[in-house]
C-alpha cells in the first residue's frame, strides 16, 4: 500500500529532485509534489511524497527533525483534505 507523507519546513531553494534523492535512500519514491505559489511560482516550503508503506514509515522515523539544506524537516503522514 502507498503512503502519502507531508514534508514541511523545506528550504525555498529545495527542488523535487533534491527531495526525491533524500527519500530514495529509504526505498522507491512513487511521487514528489513540491507545492508552489500560484502567482509567483516560488516554493511554499512544503511537499508531499508517496512511497510504499513500510519504506515511508522508515523515512518518517529517520527524517523527522533532521537538518536538510539548513532547515529542520517536519515529516509525518499526510492528512486528507477536509
Amino acid at each position: 500500500m502507498i503512503k502519502k507523507m507531508y514534508v514541511g519546513n523545506l528550504a525555498f531553494q529545495s527542488t523535487e529532485d533534491d527531495i526525491q534523492e533524500l527519500f530514495s535512500q529509504f526505498g522507491e519514491v512513487k511521487s514528489v509534489n513540491l507545492i508552489t505559489d500560484r502567482e509567483t511560482g516560488r516554493s511554499r516550503g512544503f511537499a508531499f511524497v508517496e512511497m510504499p508503506e513500510n519504506e515511508a514509515d522508515a523515512a518518517m522515523q529517520s527524517l523527522d527533525g533532521t537538518s536538510f539544506e539548513g532547515r529542520n524537516l517536519k515529516v509525518n503522514e499526510a492528512r486528507p483534505r477536509t
